[in-house]
């Protein structure tokens, strides 16, 4: 039982630590809205590419550990869940962080690859959605903005959502133990809480449109944005 505790707080901490300000501050640049677009543009592509390594990283070991350690089926799936918390909800940046897509997603292909496999096809479709168009132009659509990244897109979130929503029904399909598909059911609950509360004084703020607010959070990641393809 104790074991279990330490594996789930110690993913916590591991997901909680604030990766991407750290190399923001190596480069001496400030992070401000979306950390993953500022880093890329600011730090570098280098340094951008090391974030979301970092990312990763905080997903799949929690869950790689307790594998290799032995640990029970249902104490994985929660270190796992719990490192995705401590990305979104970090007690290092007062319960205040990223939306937790990347780490998501690593944590899901560390605890159930074959499903996640199958899952991350909308991300790969959304991907290309956004990117091919860029490609055929050339420069991309933002002057000297790269091909690949750019601003925020509506192909992208969408991508994400129905990844998370098809992953508890995949590992369901695929015959994963209950204890696996109710962590992605549960992982699908935690990235649409973000989504919906992510920021949401601001746009309270801008719109009375309570309803087109949470609807375009649940879809899109963001109630007002720079939409790209």
């Amino acid at each position: 039982m104790w074991a279990d505790a330490a594996l789930i707080i110690g993913a916590y901490i591991l997901g909680s630590v604030p990766h991407l300000p750290l190399l923001a501050k190596l480069r001496r640049v400030e992070l401000d809205g979306d950390f993953h677009e500022n880093l890329w543009y600011r730090a570098g592509k280098i340094i951008g590419v090391i974030g979301v390594l970092g990312e990763l990283a905080k997903g799949a070991l929690p869950v790689l550990a307790g594998r290799w350690l032995g640990f029970e089926l249902a104490a994985i799936a929660m270190a796992g869940l719990a490192a995705v918390c401590g990305q979104m909800w970090p007690v290092f940046s007062r319960f205040d962080g990223e939306k937790g897509n990347s780490i998501a997603l690593a944590m899901a292909m560390a605890l159930v690859p074959k499903a996640t496999l199958i899952a991350i096809v909308p991300v790969i479709i959304a991907l290309l959605i956004r990117t091919i168009p860029r490609m055929m132009a050339g420069a991309g659509l933002s002057g000297n903005r790269p091909v690949i990244g750019g601003a925020y897109s509506r192909s992208l979130p969408l991508g994400m959502a129905i990844c998370f929503l098809v992953l508890p029904l995949a590992s369901w399909a695929f015959g994963e133990p209950a204890e696996i598909v109710w962590c992605c059911a549960a992982l699908v609950v935690l990235i649409m809480i973000r989504r919906l509360t992510a920021g949401l004084s601001a746009d309270l703020k801008a719109s009375n449109d309570l309803k087109g607010i949470v609807i375009k959070r649940l879809l899109y990641d963001r109630a007002t944005a720079r939409w790209r393809q």
